[in-house]
């Protein structure tokens, strides 16, 4: 099968609560649609995520934090 972009090498945390596994990533269309221990990369473009976490899906970095509630305000500097 063809693929538009492999992501080898990096760490893998899906999300599942699946322990996090070494494990290289194939995408095609936006897609991903194989995940495996190793995917070889032919002609196909490919990013070396050694050393790196790779979290497929969406991660929501929103947060309910109330940490700017104890903040004092900042003066709002004056346009020249």
């Amino acid at each position: 099968m063809h693929f538009d972009l492999i992501i080898k090498n990096g760490t893998v945390i899906d999300g599942t609560g699946m322990p996090r596994q070494n494990i290289d990533i194939a995408i095609k269309e936006d897609t991903i649609v194989c995940m495996d221990p190793y995917i070889p990369q032919n002609e196909t473009p490919v990013i070396d995520a050694k050393e790196m976490v790779v979290a497929p899906g969406f991660v929501d970095i929103h947060s309910h934090s109330d940490f700017f509630v104890a903040c004092p305000p900042r003066k709002r500097q004056q346009d020249p």
